[in-house]
């Protein structure tokens, strides 16, 4: 507990402290009113989102029976960590990740254009009020470069609204609607099949909590086996355990920031054996993968293209490899 607070603190000196301090008076009275923007999205969608339908399933999966099949009957879904700014701006070393992985399983459809830090599925560019606020934070250089803060401080709120049982429930809606919404995009959903639809949830850092949260509605939705890797991912333990085939949770030994999840949500805790979390550990449905010497993000990172030292591998190949590996690819 310690360590973890002293890494915190360093993380926190020089300039980021001080635009936290500043950001973390605005954001915290913000964050406070930050569910309103979730529930403006759910009341807008109409009685179906407001679960006055008996079967809420989105139109484009009632309807799709109609439409000519994919030739796909696997969905590679990523789900970014909360430094994204949109799905549409991946880091290099994701659309390296992602780019091979498409090369490695071309029997899987790959959906990397969910922004899972919005339940309508808008990136922070397409918001009209704050839109130049995040642009900002995501362009600046030098010291100012520390202003991407901003996005993670946001991005956090809505990881927390996912995980909140008041709000959670219409946040995760929104995020399964837009999977399924690009799943069908990328390649039409097949409901007529008696084959289970494979559904593989790449979430990393926040993305993984939000990858837990969709689960429970794909789940109602499809005729599926869904499966949720957690790259650094942070989760509450509770959400989407109790419908998820399997979880696999890849760490890095110097991500400490994966961690933190694991003392503030108590469903994370041993001695809760009730607990969603719990159950699936004892029923070998979560399994721990070590990645090696990943950090949770920067140049040490999950998805970094830098080199090994002493090798000619990146850290981002090394984590291809131990996704490779997972006994997921096979039907």
């Amino acid at each position: 507990m310690l360590k973890i607070i002293q890494n915190i603190w360093e993380w926190l000196r020089g300039e980021t402290l001080k635009l936290l301090i500043f950001a973390g008076i605005l954001l915290i009275i913000w964050g406070i009113i930050a569910p309103v923007g979730t529930l403006s999205w759910w009341l807008s969608t109409g009685t179906q989102a407001l679960g006055l339908d008996i079967n809420p399933t989105p139109d484009l999966i009632k309807n799709n029976h109609l439409a000519k099949p994919g030739n796909k009957n696997c969905y590679i879904i990523f789900l970014p960590g909360v430094g994204d700014f949109s799905a549409n701006e991946l880091t290099q070393g994701e659309e390296v990740f992602l780019n091979q992985l498409a090369t490695l399983h071309p029997q899987c459809a790959i959906v990397d254009d969910v922004f899972p830090y919005s339940a309508a599925n808008k990136s922070l560019g397409g918001q009209r009020f704050l839109a130049p606020v995040w642009r900002f934070a995501s362009k600046e250089h030098g010291w100012l470069k520390n202003a991407d803060v901003l996005i993670k401080i946001r991005n956090l709120w809505r990881f927390a609204i996912s995980a909140d049982n008041r709000y959670g429930s219409v946040y995760n809606l929104g995020i399964a609607k837009a999977i399924a919404e690009r799943m069908n995009a990328a390649s039409s959903i097949n409901t007529a099949s008696t084959q289970p639809i494979k559904i593989i949830l790449i979430g990393t850092s926040g993305g993984a909590q939000v990858s837990l949260g969709a689960v429970e509605y794909l789940y109602k939705w499809l005729n599926t086996r869904l499966i949720v890797v957690s790259v650094g991912g942070s989760f509450d333990g509770e959400t989407g355990f109790n419908q998820v085939e399997k979880v696999y949770h890849l760490r890095g030994s110097r991500d400490w920031v994966e961690d933190v999840t694991k003392i503030i949500f108590a469903d994370r805790w041993s001695w809760m054996v009730n607990s969603p979390f719990i159950q699936a550990v004892r029923q070998k449905r979560y399994q721990i993968v070590e990645t090696g010497s990943h950090t949770h993000d920067g140049k040490y990172g999950y998805f970094s293209t830098g080199k090994i030292d002493n090798t000619q591998t990146t850290y981002v190949g090394l984590l291809l490899e131990k996704v490779d590996w997972l006994p997921i690819w096979d039907d």
